[in-house]
């Protein structure tokens, strides 16, 4: 399972413009239509939003935040022409946010674990370490005999963390910690716990589950996670919550972001295209500003097994309904936000074979570097699916409200085990700024070769002999596994 979403997911601060306050009385107020409630994310040209508000205000709308950071506004209006009446002097862009929403690439629980059933493991003295196989395969034990990522802070871009988890509870920065939804801040206990999906839950235990002598333990126990809930309750992603929360971990200097998720129902954001150029526009600030605040952000590659260096036709998008599936050639101007966005540190995924999982997208210069993901597909050619081969980690049923353990698979599995291993490198070694935290990563990782000629792990699977096919490009930097698999031990020499 994986929150493609989030490539989204996931740029520049905007550049400063001297612009002049223009008071309301300046701009036509006629009375606009009524229409249904739309939220609108209204761009200035530079970084004052102060022309951008006055007309706001005069083509009848009210400023839900404003991000004078980056020169954004999230708007709310009911006036249908909103975006044409907003339109002049202190208004770079503006675009409708509705219909824009991306559906979390939930996936299932593919399995449940009761802790009290396994016998601990002398490895880490955790319960349930002999069923995770992706640590050892990343040298997870030899790193902590060096640190487990005290002081570092990794803000979990997702659908909430449960509070309560006993691996968790010690583990989160509850001070850090805000819901994002509406791209509206709520620093409420309650507003950032999950209420229709675990998996944030999920994630956050890969990166940072406790060494407690309870359940699993995480790629970096020492570190402290912050929930950064984007992920709404009808489980999508809206581009103004991703904005918030990118925003928010620069503010609240967190040292690292996870990001499992595409933005916008299209999977594929275009510059050229006129629905989705203003979204573009506003994360890529909202990257930049978060990665000049000292953040590193990580993101998952997708689990659609695409090549996301060459074109192609997406013949999925948009996936939410608010427009008919389109044909669409996907080029240099369409990029999977927020993974191929300018400094994100983009994550394939591998099995327990540390080949590529089945679903991982891929891309020569795309992807920095692979991590476990799962692959449960990869033994029986397909046929079948062999749940220990997924990801275990925390988990949270949302109907019962009880806290468990549990099988995910996905590159939203992979990405958390790259931000915990670079929460680790951080860790010891505390002055790398976010661009040498990511050379470290790629410089450090177990280097993976192509697999000759046409890869597919799955030729029996039900989808078809040919579904799955991928073929591997580059030499020691490739398309699969980027600079190679993370490798924690190496990242804290």
């Amino acid at each position: 399972m994986s929150l493609r979403h989030f490539r989204p997911l996931a740029a520049a601060t905007a550049a400063v413009l001297g612009i002049s306050v223009v008071g309301i009385a300046s701009v036509a107020t006629a009375a606009p239509a009524q229409g249904p409630q739309t939220t609108y994310l209204v761009l200035a040209p530079g970084i004052s939003t102060a022309q951008a508000k006055d007309r706001v205000a005069a083509a009848g709308g009210s400023v839900a935040a404003d991000y004078r950071q980056i020169g954004v506004i999230v708007a709310h209006s009911t006036n249908p022409s909103f975006v044409t009446d907003v339109a002049g002097p202190g208004v770079a862009s503006a675009a409708a946010t509705t219909g824009l929403g991306s559906t979390l690439d939930e996936g299932t629980t593919l399995d449940t674990v009761d802790s009290a059933e396994v016998t601990a493991n002398g490895a880490t003295g955790e319960p349930l370490y002999n069923l995770q196989w992706d640590m050892p395969q990343i040298n997870v034990a030899e790193a902590h005999g060096v640190t487990t990522g005290s002081g570092v802070v990794v803000g979990v871009l997702d659908s909430g963390i449960s509070s309560s988890h006993p691996d968790l509870a010690t583990q989160i920065a509850k001070d850090k910690s805000v819901s994002c939804i509406g791209g509206v801040q709520d620093r409420s206990e309650a507003a950032w716990n999950p209420t229709t999906s675990d998996h944030g839950t999920h994630v956050a235990g890969t990166i940072a589950a406790a060494i407690n002598g309870v359940g699993v333990t995480g790629v970096a126990p020492g570190a402290k996670v912050a929930s950064v809930k984007v992920v709404n309750d009808d489980g999508f992603i809206y581009p103004e919550a991703a904005l918030c929360g990118f925003l928010w971990a620069g503010d609240q200097g967190m040292d690292i972001t996870n990001n499992s998720y595409f933005i916008d129902p299209w999977e594929f954001n275009c510059r050229n295209d006129e629905r989705q150029r203003p979204v573009w526009q506003a994360i890529q600030r909202a990257i930049r500003y978060s990665q000049n605040k000292g953040v590193l952000n990580v993101a998952s590659a997708g689990n659609s097994n695409v090549d996301l260096q060459h074109k192609f036709i997406d013949s999925g998008s948009p996936n939410d309904g608010s427009y008919p599936v389109e044909d669409r050639t996907i080029t240099g101007a369409c990029v999977d936000l927020p993974a191929e966005a300018p400094g994100v540190v983009t994550v394939s995924a591998t099995g327990p074979t540390e080949q590529k999982s089945y679903y991982s997208s891929y891309g020569q210069g795309v992807v920095e570097v692979a991590a476990p993901g799962g692959d449960t597909r990869f033994r029986t050619g397909g046929v079948s699916s062999t749940i220990t081969d997924a990801i275990l980690s925390t988990t949270f049923n949302t109907t019962t409200k009880t806290n468990g353990w549990g099988y995910k698979q996905g590159t939203s599995m992979a990405g958390p085990h790259a931000a915990g291993v670079a929460a680790l490198a951080l860790s010891a070694n505390p002055s790398l700024s976010p661009g040498a935290l990511a050379s470290l990563l790629q410089r450090t990782a177990e280097p993976l070769a192509c697999p000759e000629g046409v890869y597919n792990p799955v030729p029996n699977i039900s989808s078809g002999p040919h579904a799955y096919d991928a073929t591997c490009t580059g030499g020691d930097k490739n398309g699969f596994y980027g600079a190679g698999e993370v490798d924690a031990f190496a990242a804290v020499q």
